[in-house]
């Protein structure tokens, strides 16, 4: 193998507003928990819910920025990033460690306090598309919703393996 991976890609929703540190460089630090479960069922056949709680650091300045200005507890977001050990010594000299999710990337999800999904602008105006939306029906044409298109059935799906080899 050539080389090594470290990506993470988490969906989550904050646990707190961002804790925001400024350094005299001009630097800024950005710090908050994410929450992501999951749903699943048990032996016994009872719905369980785990939930796993990452601590994620933001250390490029422009995204540092968005979230100093946009995340609020509660808000759900897509991180991408790396995984990250931290090690140090606690006032009983004691060693810890600390894993944290070192952030590349972020996009926020779902609609904000004011009810607009983040990508829209202060008209209501999506700015990109999303895959929420088509699932929705948005026609983003004129901002109404439209009937969403049938899936295709699983019968349908496996006429495009037609004439070949079955393992």
């Amino acid at each position: 193998m050539a080389g090594t991976l470290n990506k993470v890609m988490l969906i989550g929703n904050l646990g707190k507003d961002p804790e925001i540190r400024r350094f005299e460089n001009g630097g800024m630090l950005v710090k908050f928990p994410l929450a992501t479960t999951e749903n699943f069922t048990d032996r016994d056949g009872n719905r369980k819910e785990s939930t796993e709680w990452h601590t994620v650091v933001v250390r490029a300045p422009r995204l540092a920025e968005v979230c100093e200005r946009f995340l609020h507890k509660g808000d759900k977001v897509f991180i991408e990033g790396r995984i990250r050990s931290r090690q140090w010594t606690d006032e009983h000299n004691q060693t810890r460690y600390n894993i944290e999710i070192a952030a590349d990337a972020m996009t926020m999800l779902g609609p904000n306090q004011q009810g607009h999904t983040r990508e829209e602008d202060q008209q209501g105006r999506p700015g990109r598309v999303r895959d929420e939306d088509h699932r929705k029906g948005r026609d983003h044409a004129n901002g109404k919703f439209r009937s969403a298109p049938d899936s295709p059935s699983f019968a349908a799906a496996e006429d495009d393996f037609e004439g070949e080899e079955q393992i």
